[in-house]
């Protein structure tokens, strides 16, 4: 049977476009070796969650401005403790235990790079969020 960490190494997507070299700090490399393909990997999940997260706070996201729906996002990943402890672990909880020593070593700021991170790609991604989208999902 194979470790679990290379069970984890093995499905993390590649990212061609994410860079590392040496003048990069080691939060920087962290979040691209570990970080980006974490998120990636667990983008529709992170989709699903916000969809759910909508539908639990009675569909007021729905009504909003597209600029009010990109503060909508951001707000709830910084202040609603609830969904960003959730998201947080569902990127934690892919982590090998070589990866979770690094992490214990900065996690203020590596949390704050992944829900950066994580509100990005929701962002990215806000035309997922339509009324549409909410008759045949979640």
């Amino acid at each position: 049977m194979d470790s679990r960490h290379s069970i984890l190494s093995t499905i993390r997507p590649e990212i061609p476009n994410s860079t590392v070299h040496d003048s990069m700090s080691a939060d920087e490399r962290f979040q691209n070796l570990v970080l980006r393909p974490i998120i990636k990997f667990q983008n529709d999940l992170f989709i699903a969650v916000f969809k759910n997260y909508i539908v639990k706070h009675k569909s007021v996201f729905l009504d909003l401005s597209l600029d009010k729906r990109i503060a909508y996002i951001e707000n709830a990943i910084q202040k609603d403790m609830k969904l960003r402890n959730a998201m947080k672990g569902m990127i934690i909880g892919l982590f090998t235990v070589e990866d979770y020593q690094v992490y214990i070593k900065n996690s203020s700021a590596l949390n704050k790079r992944m829900m950066a991170l994580v509100k990005q790609r929701l962002v990215s991604q806000i035309q997922l969020f339509e009324k549409s989208a909410f008759l045949t999902a979640v």
